[in-house]
Order: structure tokens, then C-alpha cells, then sequence
């Protein structure tokens, strides 16, 4: 009987200060992260200084269109929408060079929603180049190893497939980097080497549900830009997610529904977080696509505070119905 207290007494012991170690390493890793924040911008990864704004990537003198395809098939569906607006040669010129803006952010296979599907980056491609496009290249900066991260979720095999050099993160490739008006990207380092590359710049994102900020979505999408310890501004998500509308305009931007993470983002892990949304949409305005592809999952503009955040910011319409083309 003494023996079984004392076994009691010592597993009760040992449960107590496991969780007290867990309790004090969860504050340390916040305290930590918090360390770090600096208004004036980390130090030591950029290899540059500021350079001046990025170009402005959107076709000049034209409106903000929006259109939407329905369909199984990501070939199919991306060609029906860009036609909706004009065909590709509408957004991509003889001679330019194209910037596709994946999302490879994890080592994870294209069947668990995770990361861009690999079909709709290779048909991407062929339709720039059917626009004339002279190169198109492909980048992220993925938060796993990325060169595993773009092998694993079928972007790079897909790239090179189409004879598409894909950029990986390398150091020199980052300059501190400040958004006019932006409170959180302020001489932080900033993926802008491929984006001075090139003449047109194409966002391709996958819809799924977000732990932290509810969905991540083609403004999202951009957050792989961001190089530093860009963790901390998870404790101001919605806040960044709007500054990165000011960060780049781009070319055109394309939100891949046809099958979406419901649950368990933006990792998922199992196909029964995915459900068959069938949907494609592309446009010109991120808020305005990203306020349209929240319906996917079910979120509106209350649920999204950064869709509200960017249009005051200037980075576009929550009324995608005036730039919808039928």
C-alpha cells in the first residue's frame, strides 16, 4: 500500500513538473519571439540596403476584372476563367518575364491541399508562354527546407517539366525592405530579387482554412516574400496579411478552390480536411478574389478582419461584384 502511494505520489510529481517545464518553455518561446521584435527591422539577413519601391506589376491603364470557373479539372477551369478576361495575352506581353508567386510553403504532397497544385503551375506557364512570355520563373520562400518543400509538393518537378527555373530563398536574394505606410514591414527583409527580375508578377494560391487568421488565400500568399523571423507577426496576423496588399501589386492573382482545406490549416495533414469546392477564380484585385473565395469556406468579411484592413489600405475592393465579368 505504501509502495502504491509512493508510486502515486512520484508520477503526480513528475506529471507536475513536466507541465511546469511545458509552461515555462511555451513563455519562453513568446518571450522569446517578442525579443526579437524591433520596429526599425531585424539585422543580419539582408545583404542589401533599401533600393527603392517595387515596381508596380499590374497591366497599366486597365480596370480591375474578376472571374470565376467551375470544374474538376485545374487546366480546364484556369483557361476558362482567363478567357472570361481577355485571354493571358490581356495581363502577359511578347518579350516579357513572368513571376510566378507559388505557395510551397510546406513539404507536403499537392492531394493534401497544403501548397499550389503542381497542375495548375504547369499550366500556368504554358499559357504565359502561349502569351509570348520570353521566361517565366517561380518562387517562395517556404517555411519548411526549400528545396524539399518545392520537390515534395510537386512544383519543382512540375517547373522543370516546363523548362522553368524555380528561385529558392538564398540570402543575397533578400534587401531590408519598407512598405509607405505600413506599420509591421518596416526594414524587413523582403524576397526582392526575383521581383526586380521580371516585368509581370502571377500569384497562385490554394484556398484553405487558417488557424490564426481564419484563411489564407492569395493576400496571404505573399507572407512568402517575408524572409527574417517572421513568426512574430503571427501575434498581429491580420495587420501584416493587409500590409502585404501594400506590398506588391500585381500582375493578376489566381485562387485554386477546386478542392479546399476546411479544416486543420494551413497544414491540413489528411484528405478529410479537404472538401470538393470545384471552383477557380482569377482577377486582378486580391481583396476582391479573397473576399469572394472566403465564401468557399464558409467565412464572410466579419470572420476576415484583413479583408476589411487591406481595402482601407488601398489594396483593393471587398465588392468583387463590380468587377466580376459574367
Amino acid at each position: 500500500m505504501n509502495h502504491d502511494r509512493q508510486k502515486h505520489s512520484f508520477d503526480r510529481r513528475s506529471f507536475l513538473r513536466r507541465l511546469a517545464g511545458t509552461l515555462l518553455g511555451i513563455a519562453g518561446v513568446a518571450t522569446w519571439g517578442f525579443s526579437f521584435w524591433d520596429r526599425q527591422g531585424p539585422s543580419g539577413i539582408e545583404q542589401h540596403a533599401e533600393t527603392g519601391g517595387l515596381p508596380d506589376f499590374s497591366v497599366p491603364d486597365q480596370a480591375d476584372v474578376l472571374a470565376v470557373a467551375h470544374g474538376q479539372d485545374r487546366g480546364r477551369s484556369v483557361t476558362a476563367a482567363l478567357q472570361a478576361l481577355g485571354g493571358m495575352a490581356r495581363f502577359v506581353r511578347p518579350g516579357e518575364r513572368v513571376l510566378l508567386k507559388v505557395n510551397a510553403a510546406f513539404a507536403a504532397p499537392a492531394m493534401l491541399g497544403a501548397t499550389t497544385h503542381p497542375d495548375l503551375v504547369r499550366h500556368v506557364i504554358r499559357l504565359c508562354r502561349e502569351a509570348g512570355a520570353a521566361r517565366v520563373i517561380v518562387t517562395d520562400n517556404p517555411i519548411n527546407d526549400p528545396a524539399s518543400c518545392f520537390e515534395l509538393s510537386g512544383i519543382g518537378p512540375a517547373a522543370r517539366a516546363e523548362g522553368v527555373e524555380v528561385i529558392l530563398p538564398a540570402r543575397d536574394r533578400f534587401e531590408t525592405y519598407s512598405v509607405p505606410g505600413a506599420r509591421l514591414i518596416r526594414r524587413w527583409p523582403v524576397l526582392t530579387a526575383p521581383l526586380r527580375r521580371v516585368d509581370k508578377v502571377i500569384g497562385l494560391a490554394p484556398v484553405k482554412n487558417h488557424l490564426r487568421s481564419g484563411a489564407s488565400l492569395t493576400l496571404k500568399n505573399w507572407y512568402g516574400l517575408l524572409g527574417g523571423r517572421r513568426n512574430i507577426f503571427h501575434q498581429q496576423v491580420h495587420t501584416i496579411i493587409a500590409e502585404l496588399g501594400m506590398l506588391i501589386k500585381p500582375t493578376l492573382v489566381i485562387l485554386d478552390g477546386t478542392m479546399s482545406m476546411m479544416h486543420n490549416g494551413p497544414t491540413g495533414g489528411s484528405m478529410d480536411d479537404l472538401k470538393p469546392t470545384h471552383t477557380l477564380i482569377a482577377g486582378t484585385d486580391p481583396v476582391a478574389v479573397d473576399t469572394l473565395g472566403a465564401k468557399l469556406l464558409g467565412k464572410t468579411l466579419e470572420d476576415l478582419p484583413f479583408l476589411r484592413m487591406a481595402e482601407r489600405a488601398g489594396a483593393g475592393t471587398t465588392d468583387y461584384e463590380k468587377l466580376m465579368v459574367r
